[in-house]
């Protein structure tokens, strides 16, 4: 069945614009409510980012789950991996996150998490879908949910957070730039880092609903490079709006990527005798790390792109540790779901018992360069089937080679043809990467 509201990641778009209009929303709580909750009457947990938008969705789908007789519990703005913790620690039906993650405030997003903590099957999004379909039908009166706010959720989850790693692991001692992004973090992340010991310079912690990853957070390391070498930090950390994404930065200013992160963590079960397996990237992870890996002796596999596929290849191996190079980092043996601040906990974890720097920790891995380009579409292109790109495509490969990789795919969550050039010469794969991208231009032009 192919889905018409859900893309790789729940329901996104620009507020006002279908599907994000108030209508809508409540006419989806109400749909999951009825697929979610298998005729019971159930507990819903709902959590937000800091977009000044997310107070009318949340009283939408409020409204609408109430209507299908489910019960809400309210946490206000949270990082989407705490809905998802939360979700599974009040044994709820689901969970639901109002966010569109690293996206500008004006757009936002629903997503899922069912009870156990996991993002939703597709074929329990195709339900919903199907329910949307349907005339909205309240429950008789006395069948109303509730709605209810959880006022300890913060500390819960910052105690969580301090669970993932050895209770013998203190920051004293190291000066840590944080980023929030004005998002979701913002008054979680800072106080982790702190109750372990650390000292917390903050960057994006005053979110007013409208600067939620501007100019700031995971994908913008520019002003977290301000703080580390104004400060002379040891590192560090950002998040993008929801905090499922983490970057870090080394003394000098250097970002580390998803993929170096990634690597730090496995090598470290890997010396601790603590990996099952092996390690599940994507069709974007550098080259560099794949072989990094194999120089440790450690199975890797990729996924499509998108961390609900990494996640499905993890169970479908009975691996646990997986990501993607954009910092969603996921480590099944602590927690359900992608988390920026877990993943970075591990890193810290590593340097702090190893007594390394992030860069000596990283150093094995050689990330090969690698340009994205991102073409905006305002028609539907079949890069498959369209002569132009594929023409255009197969001379790229050609020209690369065994020396590197060529990926264009379709954004699942924005109208952008992304395109993805990576070899060992820095010079060739800018030069490929601009000829494709004027290639898929022109076919968008028609």
């Amino acid at each position: 069945m192919s889905r018409k509201y859900f893309g790789t990641d729940g329901i996104r778009g620009r507020v006002g614009q279908a599907p994000m209009t108030v209508d809508f929303v409540m006419k989806l709580g109400w749909a999951a409510g009825k697929v979610l909750s298998q005729g019971g009457r159930g507990q819903i947990v709902i959590g937000k980012d800091t977009r000044v938008s997310g107070y009318m969705f949340e009283s939408a789908l409020e409204a609408g789950l109430a209507a299908a007789g489910l019960d809400v519990l309210l946490l206000g703005p949270m990082p989407t991996p705490a809905i998802a913790y939360i979700t599974q620690a009040q044994r709820a039906s689901a969970g639901i996150v109002i966010s569109a993650s690293h996206n500008p405030y004006h757009d936002d997003g629903v997503k899922f998490f069912s009870g156990d903590g996991f993002k939703l099957p597709d074929a329990t999004e195709e339900a919903i879908e199907a329910m949307l379909e349907q005339p909205l039908k309240m429950v008789e009166p006395e069948l109303i949910g509730k709605a209810s706010r959880m006022e300890d959720a913060k500390g819960r989850y910052i105690e969580f957070c301090k669970s993932s790693i050895a209770f013998q692991t203190s920051l004293r001692g190291m000066k840590l730039v944080v980023d929030c992004a004005n998002g979701a973090t913002y008054h979680i992340a800072p106080a982790v880092f702190r109750e372990l010991g650390a000292e917390v310079i903050e960057v994006g912690t005053s979110p007013n609903g409208m600067n939620i990853n501007d100019g700031v957070g995971a994908l913008h390391p520019q002003s977290m490079r301000a703080q580390v070498l104004e400060n002379q930090a040891d590192l560090g950390i950002a998040f993008d709006g929801d905090g499922d994404r983490v970057m870090m930065m080394d003394a000098r200013g250097n970002v580390k990527d998803g993929d170096q992160l990634l690597y730090i963590i496995a090598r470290s079960k890997l010396m601790n005798g603590e990996l099952k397996g092996g390690v599940v990237g994507t069709l974007m992870t550098n080259l560099g790390f794949e072989h990094a890996l194999q120089a440790q002796q450690i199975p890797f596999q990729r996924a499509a792109v998108g961390d609900r596929y990494v996640m499905e290849k993890l169970v479908d191996n009975g691996w646990f540790l997986g990501g993607e190079s954009s910092g969603h980092i996921i480590c099944l043996d602590k927690t359900t779901t992608g988390d920026g601040i877990i993943a970075s906990l591990q890193v810290l974890d590593w340097l702090v018992n190893q007594q390394q720097t992030l860069t000596e920790a990283c150093s094995d891995v050689e990330i090969y360069p690698q340009t994205m380009i991102n073409v905006p579409l305002n028609r539907t292109l079949e890069l498959d089937t369209d002569p132009r790109i594929q023409d255009a495509l197969k001379s790229a490969e050609a020209e690369l080679a065994e020396s590197g990789r060529v990926l264009l795919r379709a954004s699942g969550t924005e109208p952008l043809i992304r395109i993805m050039v990576e070899g060992q010469d820095a010079n060739q794969v800018e030069k490929i990467a601009s000829k494709l991208a004027q290639s898929v231009e022109q076919a968008a032009a028609g």
